[in-house]
């Protein structure tokens, strides 16, 4: 076997432990989880709540548009996926020494600049995206492989039971007719989400090392979901290895 169809199947193996927690039924623990997110919202501001549904808006517009975004790189011509990934996770480390410093300096200037931190977290995990779906081969000036960017910061951030809807969705995404995305639900499904995270930032004194961590863990979560959804269309697709279309399945 070669060097290309062992690293295709480590990765094949990866991918059916990510995708049975895509697909695992909300429990007690996801529910209790939920019910903390709600409370938290009734401690945030209304001022606070309406800034970040804003910044989300603005993201989005930012996102689909491509407005400032999308740099000269043309998308690699079928890449290896061991490569693929080396570059995903190369970009990763540089976007998360930024996140973390930026959430740690933010955090340290109390309520008005972590607010400003939201936006600017925001910014990275699009510019990261861009970066991801050329590393492996995608071209993100085509409208539908936004749209599918746009889907896996969806996944990344919702709960349970919104991943269920979506994970076959990008598992069988082949491009030819973007979904309607449903700006108001993915608005307010990834300001839920964050809340529980991210208040925590505009408290003083932990502020800072809240910031830093905050960051980073979402940032990190993002980078997963991403890489493993890229990885599920290669392979899918006949690259990187000798899988079948439709081989990668739970």
């Amino acid at each position: 076997m070669t060097g290309t169809n062992l690293y295709a199947k480590a990765v094949k193996k990866e991918l059916r432990a990510w995708e049975k927690s895509m697909l695992k039924r909300p429990g007690i623990i996801a529910g209790a989880f939920n019910g903390l997110q709600l409370k938290t919202q009734k401690l945030v501001p209304q001022k606070v709540q309406e800034f970040i549904t804003a910044s989300v808006k603005n993201m989005t517009v930012a996102l689909m548009s491509g407005s400032g975004l999308i740099n000269g790189r043309e998308p690699q011509c079928e890449p290896p996926l061991s490569e693929s990934d080396y570059l995903a996770e190369q970009a990763f480390k540089a976007y998360d020494k930024a996140a973390m410093a930026q959430g740690f300096g933010f955090g340290l200037g109390g309520v008005l600049l972590g607010l400003a931190d939201f936006p600017a977290l925001l910014s990275i995990k699009v510019k990261f995206l861009y970066d991801c779906a050329g590393f492996y081969g995608f071209d993100a000036k085509k409208e539908s492989e936004r749209v599918f960017m746009l889907y896996i910061f969806q996944l990344a951030f919702c709960g349970d039971s919104r991943k269920l809807e979506l994970f076959p969705l990008l598992r069988q995404w082949d491009g030819a007719c973007p979904p309607v995305v449903d700006w108001a639900a993915f608005q307010m499904e990834y300001r839920n989400y964050i809340d529980l995270y991210k208040i925590l930032q505009l408290l003083p004194v932990v502020g800072s090392v809240a910031g830093a961590s905050a960051n980073h863990g979402l940032l990190k979560k993002l980078k997963v979901t991403a890489m493993n959804c890229y990885r599920l269309r290669v392979l899918s697709s006949g690259r990187g290895g000798t899988a079948a279309p439709g081989e990668i399945t739970v």
